[in-house]
């Protein structure tokens, strides 16, 4: 296994640092990068011309993440030459948000084979629901299977995000990697660092994930109370202030939803991923430290489900817009805890998502997050 990897800043002159890539024979190239980047139709020409015969999967950011630093309005472009490892890579497209489910069975389906070991998704991370998509996908492949992966981000405007696949660049397009082969080694880990604040809620009317009320009032008038002075730059502040979903019985589920829009008009919000209509919610924060704590504690877990290895390997790191926000200059600490952990032989890449697709904290099925930090780890075994 090979990896290479540059880093594009200015797209009307590095664009020609893609040759270096091609030293290593990639099977594929992963692209995380700013959406003006994504806009341009410069960065897919170039890939199409330096990589025709290579699966190029990619999407938009919040940030770009390399080993060395946390980087914002760049591209980052991954070459990987796997010695045995086989790829598959198909897209589906999501006319809506109430398509996700549909869209995500789709992309299962084109995917679905006996050699199947693994799966990498990415999907536009603006008019979707998270977690209805990752029912699709598993209502095909079940859930067994490693699912990781997460949703493209736009610098946290929530307007348009960008997904990149062979067949160029889309805005509303989900992409899938599926891995085969006997000696791939596929691990992954997955944890936040938030900690619950103020009262419980009853979630008393929603649909899917839109909330529309909370204790039988509008969710927006009540989550704005709690904001206060914050209420006036929503919906990107609610990425500071999360909810934990709780089960009817007032437990906790494992799993935060960010805002990823609001609707005055009928006082709802939209948020990532789908809620339990009969649960609770209860908002969230956190500091640096915190996460710093809960990337570290991702970083062991995807260590502890592989036997010891010292060759060359990949970290894609998924990590949540909201703590970036919370952790402003401070943000490199996070990754540096994952490059510590994961050991000098791993190259990392990733970016700052809408959200992230991983197996919840020492659990098997595969769920949507919102506000952790994601790790899948990609190696071979000689």
């Amino acid at each position: 296994m090979e990896i290479k990897q540059v880093i594009l800043r200015d797209l009307e002159t590095d664009l020609t640092q893609l040759k270096s890539l091609t030293s290593i024979d990639p099977q594929l190239i992963l692209v995380f990068g700013y959406t003006g980047h994504f806009a341009s139709p410069l960065l897919n020409q170039a890939l199409t011309t330096y990589f025709p015969n290579t699966h190029r999967v990619g999407c938009s950011t919040a940030g770009e993440i390399t080993s060395a630093a946390v980087l914002s309005k760049t591209t980052v472009v991954t070459a990987v030459h796997f010695d045995s490892t086989t790829l598959r890579v198909a897209t589906a497209n999501i006319a809506g948000m109430d398509n996700s489910f549909d869209a995500g069975k789709n992309l299962a389906a084109q995917l679905r084979s006996d050699e199947l070991r693994a799966l990498l998704v990415l999907g536009q991370g603006v008019n979707i629901n998270g977690s209805a998509m990752i029912e699709g996908i598993v209502s095909e492949l079940g859930d067994s299977l490693p699912i990781t992966g997460g949703l493209a981000a736009d610098d946290g405007a929530f307007v348009k995000t960008y997904t990149l696949s062979n067949n160029g660049v889309s805005t509303s397009e989900i992409v899938g990697i599926g891995f085969s082969g006997e000696h791939l080694v596929f691990s992954n880990g997955s944890y936040g660092g938030w900690k619950a604040f103020g009262p419980t809620r009853k979630v008393t009317r929603s649909t899917g994930n839109i909330l529309y009320e909370l204790d039988g009032e509008p969710a927006l008038n009540v989550y704005k109370r709690y904001l206060g002075d914050y209420a006036k730059d929503l919906p990107s502040s609610g990425l500071l202030f999360p909810f934990e979903m709780l089960s009817d019985a007032r437990e906790s589920l494992g799993q935060i939803r960010t805002i990823l829009g609001v609707d005055e008009s009928n006082g709802s919000l939209v948020l990532a991923g789908a809620i339990n209509p009969e649960g609770f919610l209860r908002l969230m924060h956190a500091h640096t430290n915190d996460l710093v704590d809960g990337a570290e504690t991702a970083a062991d877990a995807t260590l502890e489900k592989i036997q010891t290895h010292t060759g060359p390997a990949l970290g894609l790191l998924v990590s949540c817009v909201g703590r970036k926000l919370v952790m402003g200059g401070r943000v490199d600490e996070e990754v540096e805890a994952v490059q510590d952990i994961l050991g000098e032989n791993t190259v990392l890449c990733g970016f700052y998502s809408n959200g992230e697709i991983c197996p919840s904290y020492q659990l098997a099925a595969c769920s949507l997050h919102n506000q952790t930090m994601t790790i899948t780890y990609l190696t071979e075994r000689v």
